[in-house]
This record gives structure tokens, C-alpha cells and sequence, in this order.
């Protein structure tokens, strides 16, 4: 496919801070893999897209918001900075959780679908049940989210214990509790599979599974769960 010769993703940019009047903004991130490279489960125009523009427009609408709140706040206009909230949350939010589903993410000749094993292997099947179980409990409730938003598999860190949860649009996880820390987050946007699987999210949701990075999501976990 044509898209595979395109500009190497290595090229876009660091998930790093930059300066702007000494206000901290933010950068599109890399991806580890070329766009082609997750393949045939999302095309590689969806990864351009969706890294390219969509995230690129949440990071550029994040970093506006945050500059326009920098400005209300050495105003003292409180009225702004608080209308200003709808757009850091929906924006930020958008950043944050794309950033976290790039690296759940891999080529399957990388790992990519392979299931866990050691801690979070084991404390998938205490959870619930089984690997096969887990999968069809996030498929449920990522097809059944209305409109847009994301399913994830978290770990509770306080209370040691592995959960499912969906958010809504944007909102990051830590919307749903301070002590939730994500795993596994699935995009269910219609940017995310439209173009390849049009309005049938639940074949996107079957086939995504086999470019999964369990081995980031295992990091994750044991660093939490030690």
C-alpha cells in the first residue's frame, strides 16, 4: 500500500514539552511502528489519519485552551478560566488517551495479540474467569458505548484489582477514580475504524485484539502491583 512509504512516524514529533512564553505545551508523540505496520487488522490510512490529524488536533486545541487560560488567570478573569474547562478536559483528555492506546499497540511480528502471562495472565483469570472472557466482557461494553468514548482494562491500585470500565467522548480514565490506572484502552470513535470496518464497530473490536501489546500493559501492571 502506498501509504506505507509515507513520512516515517519517527518524524512527527516527541511526546515532549515545549516553551511558549514559558507556558508548557505539548507535542505529538512517535509511534514505535509505521503506520502499515498493524496490518490487516487497522489499515494503514486509519494510523495516518488518526495519529496525523486527529490526535494533531486534540494536542493543537489542547495547547490553545492552555494559553488561553494562562491569559484569564493573569487577567484575574475567573469567567473564562472556568469556560475554558470544557475544552481542557475534552482536548487534554483526547491527548492523553491516544497517547496511552499508541503504546497499547504493536505489530503482531512484535507481539502484538500475544496474551499475557505471568502477574496480569494470572490476575486476568482471577478477575474474570479467563483471557476469552475478558475479551468478550471489553468487546460488550465497548459496542455497546453510545456515541463515542473508550472501554479499558485498569487496575485499581488501592484495592489491587483489575476492572473494565468505559468513559465517555474524551474523558481520561481518572475520570472514573483517582485510583485507576489503565491497562488496555480502546478507542470505539468511529475515526478509530470507520474508513476500513464502516458502522460495524463489533468486528472492530473482534479483530483489534490481535495487535494488542499485552507486554506494555504486563510493565504497567507489575509496576503497580508489584
Amino acid at each position: 500500500m502506498a501509504l506505507r512509504a509515507l513520512t516515517n512516524v519517527k518524524t512527527l514529533g516527541r511526546l515532549r514539552h515545549q516553551q511558549i512564553r514559558g507556558l508548557q505545551t505539548f507535542t505529538l508523540p512517535d509511534l514505535s511502528y509505521d503506520y502499515g505496520a498493524l496490518e490487516p487488522a487497522i489499515s494503514a490510512e486509519i494510523m495516518q489519519l488518526h495519529h496525523q490529524k486527529h490526535h494533531q488536533t486534540y494536542i493543537t486545541n489542547y495547547n490553545k485552551a492552555l494559553e488561553q487560560l494562562d491569559d484569564a488567570i493573569a487577567k484575574g478573569d475567573a469567567s473564562t478560566a472556568v469556560k475554558l474547562q470544557s475544552a481542557i478536559k475534552f482536548n487534554g483528555g483526547g491527548h492523553v488517551n491516544h497517547s496511552i492506546f499508541w503504546k497499547n499497540l504493536a505489530p503482531p511480528r512484535e507481539g502484538g495479540g500475544e496474551p499475557p502471562h505471568g502477574s496480569l495472565g494470572w490476575a486476568i483469570d482471577q478477575h474474570f474467569g479467563s483471557m476469552e472472557k475478558l475479551v468478550a466482557k471489553m468487546n460488550a461494553e465497548g459496542a455497546a458505548v453510545q456515541g463515542s468514548g473508550w472501554v479499558w482494562l485498569a487496575v485499581d491500585k488501592e484495592l489491587k484489582r483489575l476492572v473494565v470500565e468505559t468513559t465517555a467522548n474524551q474523558d481520561p480514565l481518572v475520570t472514573k477514580g483517582a485510583s485507576l490506572v489503565p491497562l488496555v484502552g480502546i478507542d470505539v470513535w468511529e475515526h478509530a475504524y470507520y474508513l476500513q470496518y464502516k458502522n460495524v464497530r463489533p468486528d472492530y473490536l473482534k479483530n483489534i485484539w490481535k495487535v494488542i501489546n499485552w507486554k506494555y500493559a504486563s510493565e504497567v501492571y507489575e509496576k503497580e502491583c508489584p
